[in-house]
């Protein structure tokens, strides 16, 4: 498919890894040609978000006369193919092979959790580095091989016999695959390096297809004795003709890998085949799950014809269905439903790629271009197949995400709403999609401020869902987890810690207990039992769950520094502002290299160190921190943004601590002017700037304008108290 070149980035100064996809030639179909490039393009997006230290780190993405690039992180190491070569195809060590393994299955479980399936998973694309780390390359671009053709990659030159030692049975027959092929593919792999070669090391491809759709592999103990029973029972596994039968995800298989070298540990068969096999009662074939283009196949080098051009089907993962005609379930027979003319496939290939390409952009943070293609592409499709159409309705589900990562929540909650009123028409109050939906409105509805409508929103959903579901599905426990959240806003922490830690301990037991949904949820109950002043619980279970991240997601993580900053703020409440200094400085080096230094995520990070200078009462160094992060933020954010008046109110505090009082009362009246003006004078914030501004005219003496205003703010708080 490509060459791939180290080159320096002179920007950085850093070298790079640089993978040119080599032209396809003028025998192309042009169509074909621009369909790849979008593909190209979607996928080269998708990798680039991908954030773990198992996975190879995409840095962009262009194209070059006619060549399409990509740049990714400079690798010190070598793939597994190449280890295999130099250790003349005799097998890995047990302990390597295991910790690959397990390095594997946990790139694995992220990138499935995030919706991507690898495609072509092999030794080639597995590297190996000198401090023993296991990457996966190739992420997010491997589906591009089978864009090309299948049959091309059989026969190429020097490449005839290999991808297909690695394809599952599935992804031979053309059928639809999904995380469980890359499992297989993996099988195949640990195989080739625990033996020397791969399950079916056979002479031309065609027997190597054949092996993967009827043989049983040989186990790989009577190739190597030496090989643990747990193992080979795992890799026999991966191997199963039927996905089903194979682990049921990749965090299974870490699990596997890590439990079955304790002592006493064994699992039972799964595959069946292997089963019947031993028995001779292997069912006989109906028809051949061999696609029809391999039949007329001959062996090894002397394979020729060279497919032509192909048109991409529309991409499934978008939900395309082509013809779809709304039931009206009170029309007549006589009245039937007038039927809309069925679009071309073609436009609805473009769209579908359309539409994944926006959700590679927000996968990116590219909110506002994200909304941008998801407007475009849901009038496209109203106008193709109706306003209530499933597809149609996916992309202003998109736009009303997309205006609410953009700060634009009332206008999408209006958004949300027309989405449920079409689902429900189309689908049913309690269809899984309408729900989702619904369980958006609730959430936006808090980002509002509207923490009751939204909790009875919540409540709704949850019933419904549990009532489809069942309490643990993993739909009903998101539902549970924001309606944790929401108790607390609505001040009821007691029900929101409770609820929270029921939520986390059940997908502990459903997702496992490093799966980021558990994660997050745990980090919620942090939260709640820092709300209740239970800050020595609360830093434990920041600590534990910034350590689970970082070996689950990787050190850099946002979710991992996202966590270590908590774990900064827990430290700071209790009093332990030395250490929390400490904590911010590395987490400050750490968002400055990752992110830069305007970040909004590194100047959180500053703000947190000079909160803890002024705890230790080093306010001098306090205020010249505050205040170059309230400069940056006022340019970076704006002059009102909520972070920008939190540093403005922390130079004030400051100020204050240094007896420069007149100061700080122009910074605290400031401060309350902006937030009047933007979130109204009876907002909370809005009223604690008020009080500051008080104290502040206490300090100064003068105590007349300090009653005054004290008295102003406790009238604007019985008024808008419930009942006032």
């Amino acid at each position: 498919m490509g060459e791939v070149w180290r080159a320096r980035d002179e920007s950085l100064g850093r070298h790079v890894a640089v993978k040119c996809l080599k032209p396809l030639g003028p025998q192309r179909d042009p169509n074909f040609t621009d369909i790849l490039r979008e593909r190209f393009r979607r996928e080269a997006r998708v990798a680039a978000a991908l954030q773990h230290r198992g996975i190879t780190v995409v840095h962009d993405f262009g194209e070059d006369d006619g060549i399409l690039y990509l740049v990714m992180e400079l690798l010190d190491g070598k793939n597994l193919s190449q280890l295999l070569d130099d250790n003349d195809h005799r097998p890995l060590p047990v302990d390597d092979i295991v910790d690959l393994a397990e390095q594997v299955a946990a790139a694995l479980a992220y990138t499935h959790e995030q919706g991507v399936v690898h495609r072509d998973l092999k030794p080639a694309n597995i590297m190996r580095l000198a401090d023993g780390t296991t990457k996966i390359c190739d992420f997010g671009i491997a589906r591009l091989g089978h864009d090309i053709g299948f049959t091309a990659r059989l026969t190429g030159t020097g490449i005839a016999m290999g991808t297909p030692h690695y394809m599952s049975p599935e992804q031979i027959g053309g059928e639809p695959v999904d995380e469980r092929s890359d499992l297989y593919s993996l099988g195949c792999v640990l195989y080739e390096v625990a033996t020397g070669a791969p399950p079916f090391d056979l002479e031309d491809a065609w027997s190597v297809l054949v092996g993967h759709r009827d043989t049983v592999p040989e186990p790989p103990r009577e190739r190597r004795p030496d090989i643990p029973r747990h193992l080979d029972r795992i890799i026999l596994d991966l191997l199963a003709k039927d996905p089903d039968e194979r682990p049921h995800d990749a965090r299974e298989l870490g699990r596997r890998l890590t439990e079955g070298a304790r002592p006493g540990r064994t699992y039972t068969p799964t595959v069946r085949a292997r089963q019947l096999a031993s028995r001779g009662e292997l069912p006989e074939r109906s028809e051949p799950r061999l696609p029809s283009w391999t039949r007329g196949m001959t062996t090894g080098h002397k394979a020729t014809g060279v497919p032509g051009p192909r048109v991409t089907p529309p991409d499934t993962a978008a939900g395309l269905s082509g013809e779809w005609i709304p039931r009206d379930p009170d029309r007549t027979p006589a009245a039937p439903e007038p039927r809309r003319p069925t679009p071309a496939p073609e436009l609805l290939a473009t769209l579908a790629s359309r539409h994944n390409a926006g959700l590679s952009l927000g996968r990116l943070g590219r909110w506002a271009e994200a909304g941008e293609v998801h407007r475009a592409v849901a009038a496209e499709r109203e106008h193709a197949l109706g306003p209530d159409h499933p597809d149609t309705l996916a992309s202003r589900y998109e736009v009303a995400f997309t205006l609410s990562r953009t700060g634009r929540p009332a206008d999408a909650l209006r958004e949300y709403r027309g989405v449920v009123e079409g689902r429900e028409r189309v689908l049913g109050a309690d269809h899984p999609d309408t729900l989702g939906a619904r369980q958006e409105v609730a959430y936006v509805l808090g980002r509002l401020g509207r923490h009751f409508e939204a909790h009875q929103a919540y409540m709704t959903v949850l019933a419904a869902r549990e009532r489809a579901m069942g309490p643990d599905h993993p739909d009903t426990l998101r539902c549970r987890h924001n309606l944790a959240f929401n108790l607390g806003r609505l001040g009821r922490l007691e029900d929101s810690h409770r609820m929270a830690s029921e939520v986390a301990d059940a997908r502990a037991r459903v997702l496992g207990a490093d799966h980021p949904d558990t994660l997050v949820t745990r980090c919620e109950v942090a939260y709640a039992l820092g709300q209740l002043g239970r800050w020595a619980e609360a830093l434990r279970v920041y600590q534990e769950v910034a350590r689970a991240r970082a070996r689950a997601l990787g050190a850099d993580h946002p979710d991992t520094l996202a966590a270590r900053y908590e774990v900064g703020i827990s430290l700071g409440r209790l009093g332990r502002s030395a250490e929390a200094l400490t904590l911010y400085r590395d987490l400050i080096d750490d968002r400055t290299r990752i992110s830069g230094p305007e970040h909004p995520e590194t100047l959180r990070a500053r703000h947190g160190l000079g909160v803890n200078l002024g705890r230790m009462a080093r306010w001098e160094e306090a205020l010249a921190e505050a205040r170059d992060v309230s400069a940056i933020r006022r340019r970076v954010l704006g002059p009102d943004h909520p972070d920008t008046l939190v540093s403005r109110r922390e130079v004030a505090v400051g100020l204050g601590w240094l007896g420069r009082w007149k100061d700080a009362l122009a910074e605290y009246g400031a401060v309350a002017a902006a937030r009047e003006r933007v979130l109204g004078e009876a907002h909370p914030s809005t009223l604690a700037s008020r009080n500051d501004e008080a104290h502040c005219l206490e300090q100064l003496g003068r105590t007349a304008d300090a009653v005054a205003l004290y008295r102003r703010v406790a009238a604007l708080r019985q008024q808008g108290a419930p009942g006032g």
